[in-house]
């Protein structure tokens, strides 16, 4: 049956349409609030700061996340900064060129309202961390600094050195710790949810598992909120740090959960080149560094020598080259190919040749090694004691990486899934980015998602519902806490001879090569027949050693890696049937004269909706068209 998607965007000018949902939302009254419980998933910026303002409005708030705090929340990684349209430098900025800016780095593929209203809510988030005491870096006179980031002309990237997702997340987490202690949210660490409960087409509740007592346990709301991050560890080797999965989003897709546009991944150009098969992750470096580091390669093929002896006449900065408008500066997306076409071509850098100059010899001779130091001190001295070599005196070396999923599950304009009672904030949702996202951008979608749209969007829902009426001994309950039983025993009985990570590695090789920065029809074609074969092989040969009833990291693995192994299907049949390039996804079939991306806006200018069907049976594409009534879609130009 084909999902009804409505998408619930007001009526109205573009700039009154957040304005108008508003005044015509339900709201609960404060002395009702309190017979409602709503169960927070996820405690990264967008849960957090979703937990902390509904506790805050008086709500009975339940908060799980995986670590051992919710400070260890991945967020903590976002470090280069957060977009905002304060216009502090008097440079043109505006709410409508964030707005516009983010419409286009998408490529057009994301929902007008829906990207108006970030740009609008960005204001608001400033202020708010300010109050919270986030220290933003500041210029001579007290005001607020600002640095420029990919994709846009302006300086709109509020920034505290290169710890900005570290020092946001710290200001959501004493907002929530001072919740935890009026009593208004309760916190579970160190708990997972596998399951999520639906009863009578509504969210209900999820199944966690203690994951140091092996507990499974039943908790029943009134509406559930996920904010679970990405999924970008389907490729093994990613930006992501190595607990992010895709298990909650995925469990709530099989309840019944529209997937919005799952094969829309970014690749970041800034991160540390791999150095050998067994590394278990990727370490970004901030796209900040873009602004005063320049890209280069050797003019000549395979040139081994020391940077600093090859002369300025020898070096191609190719991307101020190819696009000198924005040089250095452009998309994510862009710089990534292009570092990617230099490799291909036989210019790339360091261990088989997969890596290009990031280089701050100039910048250093202009402003100084002490204002370099300022601006990306720590971020220097991570890549010096990764790699031993240090970034003052030798060009840093990058290479392109899995960074961030712009698909996630479908939601409305009030961020509700195709579940009533389940919504889905920042990353974890498909909704503001498109198909590529600009930097800095993240960390504004996850705080305008939770401190500032789902407190009204969460009233206007449970206005309309009684509070209560279902407990944990509902039969939905206790049928989804005999599945999840079930599949943990079944994981742990197979004892077979290969580890989860080496399955895990499989996967993502399968899925950067055919399913990565470049993808095509045969490849994709040979992927859905690999991924299948793998999966039938995980559940009669991998080995989850130890038990159930105890502190078991490989269980926890085995059950990700088991999601990912059906999510990465799902993502390269999404990727086959959009015949088009745009922003992040980009099919080798389909491009321009040039090698830039050819969109194929008749046929395409929509989000995909993939519907689960049942097992063994495959999933159902809906689809969501984008109108575009206040930008006219153009073919992107960063030249």
């Amino acid at each position: 049956m084909a999902f009804q998607l409505e998408s619930r965007i007001p009526s109205g000018p573009l700039e009154q349409k957040w304005e108008n949902a508003r005044r015509d939302m339900k709201l609960v009254s404060p002395a009702n609030r309190r017979k409602y419980t709503i169960i927070v998933v996820g405690s990264g910026l967008a849960g957090a700061s979703a937990a902390a303002t509904l506790g805050e409005l008086g709500y009975n708030v339940r908060c799980f996340c995986f670590q051992d705090s919710p400070r260890r929340a991945h967020s903590i990684a976002a470090q280069g900064g957060i977009n905002a349209a304060k216009n502090y430098q008097n440079d043109g900025d505006s709410v409508y060129r964030l707005f516009y800016d983010t419409i286009k780095g998408g490529d057009f593929r994301s929902r007008e309202a829906n990207v108006y209203r970030l740009a609008e809510v960005s204001l608001n988030i400033i202020d708010q961390c300010v109050a919270q005491g986030v220290p933003f870096a500041r210029e001579y006179g007290g005001t607020l600094a600002n640095r420029s980031f990919g994709g846009a002309q302006v300086s709109r990237t509020f920034y505290a050195r290169g710890q900005t997702g570290q020092q946001l997340l710290l200001g959501a987490y004493q907002a929530l710790e001072r919740q935890v202690d009026a009593g208004r949210v309760q916190m579970f660490a160190r708990h997972e949810m596998l399951d999520l409960v639906v009863i009578d087409g509504r969210a209900r509740g999820i199944i966690t598992r203690n994951l140091v007592t092996g507990a499974i346990d039943c908790h029943v709301a009134d509406a559930v909120v996920l904010a679970t991050g990405g999924y970008g560890n389907v490729f093994y080797l990613s930006t992501n740090a190595k607990g992010s999965n895709a298990t909650a989003i995925w469990r709530a897709y099989k309840r019944g959960a529209g997937f919005g546009n799952p094969c829309f991944t970014q690749i970041h150009p800034t991160c540390i080149p791999q150095t050998g098969d067994y590394q278990s992750k990727l370490t970004l470096m901030s796209e900040s560094l873009r602004n005063d580091g320049r890209i280069w390669v050797p003019k000549k093929k395979g040139d081994t020598r020391n940077p600093n002896d090859i002369p300025e006449e020898e070096r191609d900065y190719y991307l101020e080259r190819m696009y000198p408008a924005y040089g250095n500066l452009c998309p994510r997306d862009i710089a990534s190919r292009a570092a990617k076409l230099m490799c291909d071509q036989g210019y790339g850098v360091g261990p088989g040749g997969r890596g290009v100059y990031l280089d701050f010899r100039e910048a250093i001779q202009r402003l100084g090694r002490k204002t370099i130091e300022e601006r990306y001190g720590n971020l220097f001295e991570m890549y010096e004691r990764i790699t031993g070599e240090d970034p003052y005196t030798v060009p840093m070396r990058i290479y392109p990486a899995v960074h961030y999923t712009m698909g996630g599950l479908w939601v409305d304009y009030h961020l509700q899934s195709t579940i009533p009672g389940l919504f889905v904030l920042g990353e974890a949702n498909f909704s503001d980015h498109g198909a590529n996202r600009l930097g800095a951008s993240a960390l504004m979608q996850g705080l305008a998602d939770g401190y500032f749209i789902i407190p009204y969007t969460m009233g206007h829902f449970l206005a309309q519902v009684k509070p209560g009426g279902v407990d944990e001994s509902h039969p939905e309950f206790r049928a989804a806490r005999e599945q999840v039983t079930g599949r943990t025993k079944k994981l742990l009985s197979i004892r077979g001879k290969k580890t989860v990570d080496d399955f895990h590695r499989e996967l993502g090789k399968i899925m950067w090569e055919y399913c990565g920065m470049a993808r095509n029809a045969a490849g994709l074609k040979h992927a859905l027949k690999k991924i299948p074969e793998l999966r039938e092989e995980f559940w009669q040969n991998v080995n989850v050693p130890g038990s159930g009833d105890e502190m078991n990291q490989s269980l926890e693995k085995a059950g990700r890696v088991a999601d990912f192994l059906e999510l990465g299907e799902l993502m390269c049949l999404d990727a086959l049937e959009r015949e088009e390039s745009c922003g992040g996804h980009f099919r080798e079939e389909h491009q321009t004269e040039e090698g830039e991306a050819k969109r194929d806006d008749e046929r395409f200018c929509h989000v995909a909706v993939w519907e689960y069907a049942g097992e063994n049976r495959p999933p159902v594409r809906n689809v969501e068209p984008l109108n575009f009534e206040f930008v006219h879609l153009a073919q992107r130009s960063y030249k």
